[in-house]
């Protein structure tokens, strides 16, 4: 199967990339390298170096005529969204209407998108299901919960099956130290140039943290799996910041220094997922305890391990 990936070069992107030619795929990147990395592009893949919003989108649909987009490319920054709220929205909203548009004039069967957990705002209850009320908090929120809808409109108007990935906090190898759900790639940063890490709040907090060779894994399953579902995908655990230095410092066998700050306003205190539909519909279940990621992460990066 031909698939068209967004962000290809990116953190998440690239894993999926790898993932598709493991299993056989034919991927074509599509990416405008502004978070993602020329090095991590195979180079028997073809790559188109653009923003998701451009016109010239559409020719690329034009020459590959992909059987399915996996659409990772974002704008993901929750304060860049907030200083530059129209360019998250081109971003996130209009490019992925030109990402539809695409499917629907040349042919591709199949959609999957990467959307988040910011769609929920502040949980209700916990932990979070797909029927639980959405209310984002941010204009990133808003532009990840927007083109959900559109894609559903897209299905009944034009037969585009689709597939909706509510991501928990993303971690692992080729992330970078920014954007929504980066702490532990900004961890890892600090550690690498030994300075403190900074935690806002009591460090109670808790979230739900995936590994990204399970999002990659979720991914490819829905190119034929997951057909008009909308899936929570994290590992159904919730782990506070005050449980992650501990596991980092079980890890490394090093205390870390940590420094404690203000709460920040509009932080979410908890949460984490229920993912019984994603293992239902999937045949799918994460595979990466945070033991696991989490050395495999510091010890790419070079931080020592036990």
């Amino acid at each position: 199967m031909k698939v068209l990936v967004t962000g290809g070069a990116g953190f998440i992107g690239s894993h999926i990339v790898d993932r598709l030619l493991e299993k056989g795929h034919q991927p074509v990147v599509l990416d405008n390298l502004s978070t993602g990395d020329e090095g991590y592009l195979h180079p028997e893949v073809p790559f188109y170096r653009m923003d998701v919003q451009s016109e010239a989108v559409d020719e690329v649909f034009r020459k590959e005529k992909p059987d399915a987009v996996i659409h990772q490319a974002a704008q993901s920054q929750v304060p860049r969204s907030i200083e530059a709220p129209i360019e998250d929205a081109q971003t996130n909203l209009l490019g992925t209407i030109r990402l539809l548009e695409g499917c629907r004039h040349h042919g591709a069967k199949k959609f999957i998108y990467a959307s988040s957990a910011a769609v929920y705002g502040n949980p209700q209850d916990l932990p979070i299901d797909e029927e639980h009320p959405v209310s984002p908090l941010s204009p990133y929120g808003i532009s990840k919960l927007t083109p959900e809808r559109y894609i559903r409109v897209y299905q009944e108007l034009y037969g585009l099956t689709y597939t909706i990935f509510r991501y928990a906090n993303v971690y692992g190898i080729r992330q970078v130290p920014h954007g929504e759900g980066a702490v532990i790639s900004i961890f890892v940063d600090r550690l690498l140039h030994d300075r403190p890490l900074t935690i806002f709040g009591d460090g109670k907090q808790t979230r739900d943290y995936i590994y990204v060779d399970d999002i990659a894994r979720a991914n490819v399953a829905a190119l034929d799996r997951g057909d008009g579902e909308t899936l929570n995908i994290g590992t159904g655990v919730r782990t506070s910041l005050n449980d992650l230095v501990e596991t980092v410092e079980s890890i490394t066998g090093r205390k870390i220094e940590v420094e404690y700050g203000p709460d920040r306003p509009g932080d979410i205190k908890h949460s984490y997922f229920k993912i019984d539909r994603a293992l239902k519909y999937l045949d799918w279940s994460p595979l990466t305890s945070l033991e696991q990621g989490l050395s495999r992460t510091l010890s790419y990066y070079g931080v020592k391990v036990k």
